[in-house]
């Protein structure tokens, strides 16, 4: 979901003069860390962790992830992700993105650079294995395309639209370094949450699952994923404008996923000095 803009060297050339003439302002900054509880079917299994600063238009997140409770007893899977960009108006566009983990006695890596929000270059590793059915990604999927923590970061124009369905109202296209899909959200109606770092209401949405590119239509997991009931709870993190996950849930042939927020710490108010 990762510079910002390639405009060429003479468009740069205004953008850059402009810069040069303007006074130093005040350029908001904000920042979140979360500590995210992981479950299927009640049972707790991982624990992730969460921190992004935003400054200015700029934004940097990196999450973890960790076995606990029961995950202990049969999985040694971690990892990590981290990704960089910029937040221009309602829209995300990120410049890089690396993914590291260890499952399975596998280790797995993704590395993609991103540019006027397509992927530019990408790295992944293990390769799928070749498959006459699997439907090739191709560099046409890799426009208009996103890594998948950039694609957290939920931008809308005004507060007014925070918590109400335009935030809802979005189609994620997410590349994860091996397939290409997307997730479309829609309005289903808010919620209120207290007592974990942030207390107000959130925006519900309904997801579906949309397989594009990198996947094998036939398979038994991509059927179902492909009508999984899947819902996110967005809440406002460090700024009006700016959502972020505070729930995410689907159902799995094992129950219940839940990623669910269970301690935030939010800074909304510092600035630093910057030019505009």
């Amino acid at each position: 979901m990762f510079g910002l803009l390639s405009l060429g060297r003479f468009a740069a050339l205004p953008v850059i003069a402009g810069a040069l003439l303007v006074t130093p302002v005040e350029a908001k900054k904000s920042s979140v860390g979360g500590l995210y509880s992981i479950s299927i079917a009640g049972f707790k299994v991982g624990r992730g962790t969460l921190s992004l600063v935003m400054q200015g238009n700029a934004y940097s997140a990196k999450v973890g992830l960790e076995p606990a409770g029961i995950g202990t007893l049969f999985s040694t899977g971690k990892g990590g992700a981290e990704s960089a960009g910029w937040l221009v108006g309602s829209k995300v566009v990120p410049s890089k993105y690396r993914m590291a983990s260890h499952a399975a006695n596998l280790d797995f890596y993704v590395n993609l650079a991103q540019g006027s929000g397509h992927i530019r270059s990408s790295e992944a590793a293990p390769k799928f294995k070749p498959n006459a059915e699997r439907i090739k990604v191709t560099n046409r999927h890799k426009r208009n395309a996103m890594d998948p923590l950039s694609a957290a970061l939920m931008p809308v124009r005004t507060s007014k639209d925070s918590l109400g369905p335009k935030a809802c109202a979005r189609k994620l296209p997410i590349f994860d370094g091996w397939t290409r899909f997307d997730i479309k959200l829609s309005y289903a109606g808010t919620q209120d949450v207290s007592g974990r770092g942030y207390d107000g209401p959130v925006v519900v949405c309904k997801a579906k699952w949309v397989p594009v590119a990198g996947h094998r239509p036939s398979k038994a997991s991509v059927k179902y994923m492909a009508k999984a009931d899947m819902e996110v709870w967005l809440a406002p993190m460090g700024r009006e404008t700016v959502l972020l996950p505070y729930k995410i849930s689907m159902q799995t042939k094992n129950g219940r996923l839940v990623v669910e927020a269970k301690k935030l710490n939010i800074d909304g108010t510092g600035s630093d000095q910057a030019s505009r």
